[in-house]
């Protein structure tokens, strides 16, 4: 078997670039571990993403907004807290000329939208398939795999692979290219909660003694919490009651919405900076969590990678609708405009993530009054909160065409 791409890893990031590049008039197959079709997937849990205006318009274009739109519950502002501090800011759409500053979904619910335009597109969705080995040759990868545990191993050739098999990605690593990791020691308790008042769409980011709080709004008077704090106290929070844990974590967020009446499953994930050491490497190219995976302070960890997703589309595009003769997917002019273009807007978020992380975990007083101090001239400086709007958008340096509400360029029908 042979195609022009092959995608590994069918998570947010993976899926939604198989459905941008199969309106190239490409061979694309997708290789998932995880049954098509179900929600086992580890991408599409419960877990709420923030989804900035500029991926909104990306899931436009690749025909998946229209299907989550009416759960997509929006962010008029956002405010942002120190507590037992007397630091605040205060971000509103209005004040940016925008209906929301984003929206927040389910994963659960992108997840769905995405396999269903998969199962409608031109993709080869190969699931469940387990890519083992990715080997070089002349002018292709030979990706190597089984399917449903099977000990046959099937291969099949691809003129480019692309990783997209998540933090600790197999292919990256096959390919010799190596990432650096930073482990925060901390620990995200992710859930669901319910609350006395209606959250009138703000998204709340509270730092704590414990650490970082989010409360972002959900449908039905919902929210989404992601409480990140040290690996030994999520084990303790984890084994309260819901009655205890309500206690505690009103406590540390206090009372804007009432009392916090209700909370759902709880879950928790490990914290780290994750940074691939190069973003491309003979023949493939590396995307979303593969490259960078973010903690979730900022809420621009699939953003970001959902940009490198639609820049990589758009290069092979743009080079797929100028090619004069038959077009290679592999070709290292287009990965190397690729690596070019995503690096400035990967050190920017990255950087700015970082840190905020560290800046905001500091226990020292002099660094508490500091970041008061520069919390209330964020929350009355316009220029600053602009340049933060602008960033959380994703319209920092050169934005996709797709980000910006535009089309593909899409290869003329040759007449034979």
């Amino acid at each position: 078997m042979s195609t022009d791409i092959a995608i590994v890893g069918g998570g947010l990031v993976g899926a939604s670039l198989a459905l941008a590049l199969a309106q190239l008039d490409l061979k694309v197959v997708l290789f998932e571990a995880h049954p098509f079709g179900t929600l086992g997937q580890p991408s599409f849990d419960e877990r709420t993403t923030a989804i900035s205006n500029g991926s909104r318009r990306i899931f436009e274009a690749i025909g998946v907004w229209s299907l989550i739109e009416h759960e997509a519950t929006p962010i008029r502002r956002i405010h942002i807290s120190d507590q037992g501090r007397f630091g605040f800011a205060r971000i509103d759409a209005s004040e940016q000329n925008l209906p929301a500053l984003g929206f927040v979904l389910i994963n659960r619910l992108i997840g769905a939208a995405l396999w269903r335009r998969l199962d409608e597109a031109a993709v080869a969705v190969m699931a469940p398939a387990r890519v083992h080995s990715i080997d070089v040759e002349a002018q292709h990868r030979v990706v190597r795999y089984r399917q449903n545990d099977e000990a046959a191993e099937s291969a099949i050739e691809a003129k480019l692979v692309i990783a997209a098999d998540g933090a600790h990605s197999v292919v990256r690593e096959s390919a010799g290219i190596g990432a650096r990791t930073w482990d925060y020691q901390q620990v995200a308790l992710v859930a669901n909660i319910h609350t006395q008042k209606f959250h009138d769409h703000v998204a709340y980011e509270r730092f704590t003694r414990s650490g970082p709080l989010a409360i972002l709004p959900l449908s039905e008077a919902r929210a989404g919490l992601i409480w990140t704090v040290a690996a030994d106290v999520a084990t303790q929070l984890m084994q309260l009651d819901d009655e205890a844990f309500l206690v505690r974590l009103q406590q540390e967020f206090g009372f804007r919405l009432g009392r916090i009446t209700r909370v759902g499953v709880r879950q928790t994930y490990p914290l780290s900076l994750t940074r691939a050491n190069e973003y491309i490497a003979e023949r493939l190219a590396v995307v979303g969590n593969a490259a960078q995976a973010l903690h979730p302070i900022a809420g621009q960890g699939f953003n970001l990678g959902l940009r490198d997703a639609a820049s990589l589309a758009e290069v092979l595009a743009d080079a797929r609708a100028q090619a004069q003769s038959a077009f290679d997917a592999g070709d290292g002019l287009h990965l190397q405009r690729y690596r070019e273009w995503r690096g400035s807007d990967r050190d920017r978020i990255v950087g700015f993530t970082d840190g905020l992380v560290r800046l905001f975990t500091q226990p020292f007083g002099p660094v508490k009054l500091l970041r008061d101090a520069g919390l209330l001239a964020f929350d009355l400086l316009p220029s600053a909160k602009d340049a933060l709007s602008q960033l959380s958008l994703g319209a920092a340096g050169k934005v996709p065409r797709m980000a910006r509400g535009a089309k593909l360029r899409l290869p003329k029908l040759r007449v034979q």
